[in-house]
């Protein structure tokens, strides 16, 4: 493992499913300490990108993976690096498991927490479940049961669960979807410290809401049909020609308070 290359380094990576190209020679780095807003339309290939991102899939129409200067590498240690939050996984974490549980059970990649008689649960992951809750003011939330909190609640305490294994990369994949604007926007408020959290964590954040980029994702890559058509800089990215040319519908970005948001023209 090369210390100062990418975290990820994907060079033509194409995917294909029933003789359909999902992706097409789609290349991007993400470079140590880097945070990514990956930005497009549903059906755009977003999933299948992260899904490959994290050792689910494989290239199987051309292009090489590179993670860390690696291309071939434990797919084990490889999921206990990268974090992937969803929304969906929400659904799947018992709603009257204890955030304390839900959080611990990241260490040992459960969903519902497990403890056996002959293999106890040490005393200092709890203590590093209460760490994570507490760098993201979640501390109150610790007796709660997860399935009493509100969605973006949840969404931060899945946070806390992607971070026990100390991931060197957290992908947040469509967090918002389903949240009222006011919930979205206290979940959005919080992100910024997830980011301040330890130098050198990268996070990729997934969605086709373009008014969900804050400025802590200094790099947006914008997704369409499988293909790249547009990366590097956000706020050279995001114009109102690119925004056309991802959702096909002529659109103006306002800039207000460091985030972009479109008004029909």
């Amino acid at each position: 493992m090369n210390p100062r290359a990418p975290y990820l380094d994907l060079r033509g990576v194409s995917y294909a499913l029933n003789g359909t190209r999902i992706l097409e020679a789609v290349s991007w780095k993400v470079e140590p300490g880097e945070h990514w807003a990956v930005l497009g339309p549903n059906g755009a290939g977003k999933t299948t990108l992260l899904k490959i991102v994290c050792g689910y899939l494989w290239p199987n129409a051309g292009g090489e993976v590179y993670r860390r200067g690696e291309a071939l590498i434990d797919l084990g240690r490889l999921r206990r690096s990268i974090g992937w939050v969803t929304s969906t996984l929400a659904d799947e974490i018992p709603p009257r498991e204890p955030v304390l549980d839900t959080v611990v059970s990241g260490k040992y990649a459960q969903v519902g927490l497990l403890e056996y008689p002959w293999d106890p649960i040490p005393q200092i992951a709890y203590e590093q479940a209460r760490a994570c809750l507490k760098e993201l003011g979640c501390e109150a939330l610790t007796a709660k049961r997860f399935g009493a909190l509100s969605q973006g609640e949840q969404q931060k305490v899945l946070i806390c669960r992607a971070r026990m294994t100390d991931p060197y990369l957290i992908i947040l994949d469509e967090p918002c979807a389903g949240m009222d604007p006011g919930a979205r926007e206290i979940f959005l408020a919080s992100l910024s410290a997830i980011g301040n959290i330890r130098s050198g964590l990268s996070l990729i954040y997934v969605t086709h809401h373009v008014e969900e980029i804050l400025p802590l994702f200094g790099k947006t890559l914008l997704l369409k049909e499988g293909r790249i058509v547009r990366s590097g800089e956000t706020g050279e990215v995001l114009s109102a020609p690119t925004m056309q040319q991802l959702y096909g519908v002529a659109l103006q970005l306002v800039k207000k308070k460091d985030r972009y948001w479109p008004l029909p023209e």
